[in-house]
């Protein structure tokens, strides 16, 4: 992890990402802080208290003689996956808490952040704090993130479709790309700048690629509409095992949000929800919402496949790749980098332990902080997810 912010800077990047989470909540009803439809997706009200105790557990209460705790049952209530900090609710139970209020849990932040600035502001702190503070930082940026994705579930799987203000813009066309090709030869992988970066984005090694062409753009709600149209999620050759039993047990039949509505033909009979509420699919916009299998089944339609998330990497690094509106799933199974460690205590369970079952994604979306976003970020989630901003690219040759 590599840390360039000053002590004095980190306050300042504190309160940002502070204000930002509870910005992205701010057109929301207090019931709407509470409802959990599935468990993937955790409550605003959840989001909001977890990431305050992140700052309580691993820096106050270490770091600041005499500071006392908001409230001593907080750990079990807030308490993701830590192993090393306790016993925790489970996650399916979130949406169960009716307390603390949601009122308690900002009064909670407002107490965490009045001790972090002074923490902040009064104390030089040795490069590992400040590493451990940066951490902090990103770690809220990415439950920013989440927040979004899991407020659009939450407001998407109510009969009404609610409109939210909130700043994102979700469908836009894509401006024309061309092929990216990747000669045949030996690429370098890994994190090699100087800012910050995950831990399992490091160990920096060398791939051996075969050539590659890697379409500009992504595939659009029109492409995967005619996949559709063509009967792909009722035709068992294109998917995995895995994905055809998917499709059999959730009965899919489209990407998540797509609802087909009485009185229309072709794809005006498809809609779909965004934070505008129901609307038209545009047929310009990056499909969205797949998961992996549905983004495997597509390529396999086309008779093409997904890139290896180190074919991604050495494209992008190249400059010409048009990415950043979804994540794009990739060929690549989640996996360590040669040489990596799990740190010792808490902040080693970050990453590492869910490299098994998972995917890799890459490049960014649209609710992805901007100065979160590079080339070597590598997200993950199960091959099932759909409710993050996912999208599909593929490889031409």
């Amino acid at each position: 992890m590599h840390v360039s912010l000053v002590t004095t800077a980190l306050a300042d990047a504190f309160h940002q990402v502070r204000d930002q989470s509870v910005r992205l909540c701010s057109g929301l009803e207090t019931e709407d802080f509470v409802v959990q439809p599935m468990a993937d997706a955790s409550p605003p009200k959840w989001h909001l208290g977890h990431t305050t105790w992140f700052w309580e557990t691993f820096v106050l209460i270490p770091n600041v003689p005499g500071y006392r705790v908001f409230n001593d049952q907080f750990n079990y209530v807030f308490n993701s996956y830590y192993e090393t900090v306790g016993r925790r609710t489970l996650r399916t139970m979130r949406g169960n808490l009716s307390r603390p209020t949601v009122a308690e849990v900002y009064r909670y932040r407002e107490y965490i952040d009045r001790h972090m600035n002074r923490f902040l502001t009064e104390n030089e702190l040795a490069d590992d704090l400040q590493s451990l503070v940066v951490l902090g930082l990103e770690h809220e940026k990415q439950h920013q993130e989440l927040l979004i994705t899991d407020i659009k579930y939450t407001l998407g799987h109510n009969p009404l479709f609610p409109a939210l203000d909130i700043p994102v813009t979700e469908h836009t066309s894509e401006r024309p790309g061309t092929s990216v090709v990747i000669p045949e030869g030996v690429y370098t992988i890994g994190y090699q700048g100087n800012d910050f970066s995950f831990d399992n984005e490091l160990g920096v090694h060398k791939v051996y690629l075969n050539e590659t062409a890697l379409a500009g753009n992504l595939v659009t709600n029109a492409d995967y509409l005619a996949f559709m149209e063509a009967g792909g999620y009722g035709q068992f050759q294109h998917w995995l095992a895995d994905g055809w039993a998917w499709v059999n047990a959730t009965k899919a039949e489209a990407p998540l949000y797509w609802h087909k509505l009485d009185g229309g033909s072709g794809s005006g009979q498809w809609h779909n929800y965004t934070f505008a509420g129901l609307e038209p699919i545009d047929l310009n916009a990056p499909v969205c919402h797949v998961n992996f299998y549905e983004a495997d089944a597509y390529a396999r339609w086309r008779g093409l496949r997904l890139p290896t998330e180190f074919e991604w990497e050495t494209a992008a690094l190249q400059g010409t790749l048009n990415w950043g509106q979804r994540w794009e799933w990739t060929a690549s199974a989640y996996l360590p980098y040669p040489g990596f460690k799990t740190v010792p205590g808490a902040v080693g369970e970050y990453n590492g332990k869910f490299m098994s079952g998972q995917m890799v994604l890459r490049g960014a979306s649209v609710a992805t902080p901007p100065d979160s976003v590079r080339a070597t970020y590598r997200n993950f989630f199960q091959p099932d997810k759909q409710w993050q901003y996912t999208g599909i690219r593929l490889v031409n040759a």
